[in-house]
């Protein structure tokens, strides 16, 4: 059964920042309709880190919905970019990555995005196999599609410009070589964050400039992090990663505001919007509206069995302040007979350094034995076994062994 095109657009255009423009949309569904031919739906990704977090997911919905109704959604991995470094939302130039790092991080990718996109309308290409054949007079023709004046039109760059803050030449090589893959790919639509909305009009105009269609620019909103203020990134530490446990991915929802709960629901659910109104006017109790939203998210993860196991462990520790009913038992080997607490917490994997745990002893949210830790010069004897806690969900318990030297 085929949806009509009004319909479709009121799908594709929920929860988008910018759509250029509507009307090019529409008369590219009416075409595709018409000759039974799908659109070639863009996106790109460049990887500079190896996990795909809630963030990067709002996109990927995004280009689901184009899958359902009948499109082909082409993945672009940036190894070739990614080895220039985004410079967009940045103030100051981004170290590029090796090739090695880029293509660990893509191999990553390729195998996170099948949680959600259907593999068989999926295409998934790498811009290096294009980009290494392109020779330097290739690249300077490229270059002579656009101005060193546009390019200072863009925010970030102008920004930089103004503040006497370096822009290298090679991060102006960036938007151009983005907009070149669309040409490559004659695509029909891009979608992107909004931080990349200048990149995807490039695009557009290189298209142009190609005797190709212009493609439609649809932006989507970036997702707030657990601190509700900055983007959701790993590097921030505010992110949900989507293999995380879902003990994890439930925990770390169900610690958020409830202001940004409400973002959440309208970026990240399937909930219709007349549902997600119902719920911000009280048609559930905050904590219980936070709980339904966990249970669908790490349900779409992982499964819905497991997101209900994930809610009761929950409950049973915060309701019923008891410890998770399996604590993670491990070996720590140490070849003097104490140690100091921030670096066992940190050997453990309880924190990524010795002074985050120094920190979060501070903040008291270190427990020994179930008693809070408040002094920083606390060590431990090697031979013991302890139960660790860092925060509310974070237990372990720790074997310490003497190894000698």
């Amino acid at each position: 059964m085929k949806i009509d095109i009004k319909q479709q657009i009121s799908i594709l255009t929920r929860a988008t920042v910018d759509l250029i423009s509507i009307e090019e949309l529409e008369k590219k569904l009416i075409q595709s309709q018409k000759e039974n031919r799908p659109l070639r739906i863009k996106a790109g990704f460049d990887p500079t880190a190896p996990d795909i977090h809630l963030g990067h997911t709002i996109l990927i919905q995004k280009l689901k919905q184009f899958q359902d109704l009948g499109h082909e959604v082409y993945l672009l991995i940036g190894d070739f970019t990614g080895m220039i470094g985004d410079p967009s939302g940045k103030s100051e130039t981004r170290p590029p990555l090796s090739k090695e790092e880029v293509l660990a991080n893509a191999e990553t990718y390729k195998q996170q995005i099948f949680k959600i996109l259907d593999q068989k309308r999926t295409k998934i290409v790498f811009n290096s196999s294009w980009m290494k054949n392109m020779t330097a007079i290739d690249l300077i023709k490229l270059c002579s599609h656009y101005t060193v004046a546009r390019m200072l039109e863009r925010d970030d760059f102008q920004k930089r410009f103004s503040g006497g803050k370096p822009i290298s030449i090679h991060e102006f090589l960036y938007p151009l070589i983005q907009g070149y893959d669309s040409i490559v790919l004659k695509a029909d639509i891009e979608i992107g964050g909004t931080d990349q909305k200048f990149n995807l009009l490039v695009g557009r105009a290189l298209q142009r400039d190609f005797d190709q269609v212009p493609q439609v620019v649809i932006t989507m909103p970036l997702l707030e992090g657990l601190d509700g203020i900055q983007k959701m990134s790993k590097s921030l530490n505010n992110y949900i990663g989507i293999t995380e446990s879902p003990k994890e991915i439930f925990g770390k929802i169900m610690s958020i505001s409830d202001e940004l709960m409400f973002r959440y629901y309208e970026l990240l659910s399937i909930l219709s919007p007349e549902e997600i109104r119902r719920i911000k006017e009280g048609s559930l109790h905050p904590k219980e509206a936070k709980k339904q939203l966990a249970i669908e998210i790490v349900a779409r993860f992982h499964s819905m069995g497991q997101a209900r196991q994930a809610a009761e462990e929950f409950e049973r520790m915060f309701r019923y302040k008891q410890e998770p009913t399996k604590v993670e038992e491990i070996n720590i080997y140490f070849p003097e007979k104490k140690i100091w607490l921030p670096k066992l917490l940190q050997l453990a994997g309880l924190v990524q350094s010795s002074s985050e745990g120094k920190r979060i002893i501070q903040q008291g949210g270190v427990k020994v034995d179930r008693n809070k830790v408040s002094s920083l010069e606390m060590e431990l004897y090697i031979g013991n076994t302890y139960l660790l806690q860092v925060g509310k969900r974070h237990f372990k318990k720790v074997h310490l062994l003497f190894q000698a030297k």
